[in-house]
């Protein structure tokens, strides 16, 4: 068996060349998809053994375009499995050959993800919230997220990612996936130590907005199977960060400025969540999470509404 990597970067610096390097360990080919770097990513690449594609930057960006194309270099013969990594990524030591057991012994599987961690969760409040988005159970799952082993076979077969989506590509590629007949699996191994790099307040709100975005777009895509995660995700976002607001506010306006107090319905939700065991610091950032989740949702629905193209949603 034969395993290579796609791995997808722009300006990641010191973080791509760690990507490379453990990269090299376990796979060959390596394609590394370049989206206007500038800061010496395509010559280390090259360094490192790689394959570079550089994207027509031209045309409108999205990480699902970049992998489509790393995935077509391999050609008419590619690897029997791919890697998907980005560039912000290291692969653990031993990931491969458990992924590659779990697929050889596993031929209805498309897809396997283990652990993902931060690499500095200590460095701020918002990198300890990626690390605890990444913990998610294991077995059999419906979406695993954008860094996994796939069988190139299924991949193939079902077109692999839809280039038109800003965010949430993943999910939409698991949704067709399970929809032929393929069954999608979280690992428990180590994967990956990934560096969100994000130490701002505002960095944070754009990646959950870019969330909401994506949690409204899975929802409303058709498929073979229901997004329900995306349909839930969606659904707690307009209820919380847009619907409950609107209506204490109309209340006050219109009835009595005693409605404010139904704002307190908040904090009630962060106690509420606390107690489930992930602490004060995660309930109070997923409640005010909801609110540029809705408006990611909103941005969504605008945009679809007005048919204009909605433009990607960085946060580094």
């Amino acid at each position: 068996m034969n395993v290579g990597a796609v791995i997808i970067g722009r300006n990641e610096g010191e973080r791509l060349v760690r990507a490379l390097a453990a990269a090299r360990r376990d796979l060959s080919p390596i394609v590394y998809v370049d989206s206007g770097s500038t800061d010496g990513s395509v010559q280390a690449a090259l360094a490192a053994g790689a394959v570079v594609v550089e994207l027509d930057m031209s045309q409108p960006f999205t990480a699902a375009r970049a992998r489509n194309a790393g995935f077509a270099a391999f050609g008419d013969s590619p690897p029997e499995f791919v890697q998907f990594i980005d560039g912000d990524c290291e692969m653990v030591p031993g990931w491969t050959d458990t992924a590659l057991a779990f697929l050889a012994a596993n031929p209805k599987a498309a897809i396997a993800a283990g652990r993902v961690r931060e690499r500095h969760p200590e460095a701020s409040v918002y990198n300890r919230l990626c690390d605890a988005e990444w913990d998610t159970p294991v077995g059999e799952a419906d979406a695993v997220g954008g860094i996994f082993m796939a069988r190139s076979a299924a991949f193939a077969a079902v077109g692999g990612f839809d280039p038109t989506l800003i965010a949430g590509e993943e999910p939409e590629l698991c949704r067709r996936l399970r929809g032929a007949g393929w069954t999608i699996w979280r690992l428990d191994a180590e994967m990956t130590l990934h560096d969100a790099a994000m130490t701002r307040f505002g960095q944070w709100w754009r990646r959950a907005r870019r969330g909401g975005h994506a949690a409204a777009e899975g929802a409303a895509l058709p498929g073979p199977v229901p997004d329900v995660i995306a349909q839930g995700q969606a659904r707690r976002a307009l209820i919380w960060g847009a619907a409950i607001p609107a209506v204490v506010v109309l209340a006050a306006l219109f009835v009595s400025p005693w409605a404010l107090l139904l704002l307190l319905v908040y904090p009630v939700q962060i106690a509420r969540l606390a107690r489930r065991g992930r602490g004060w610091e995660w309930a109070a950032f997923n409640t005010l999470g909801k609110f540029p989740e809705a408006l990611g949702a909103l941005r969504f629905y605008l945009g679809r509404l007005t048919r204009r193209r909605q433009g990607l949603i960085e946060y580094k």
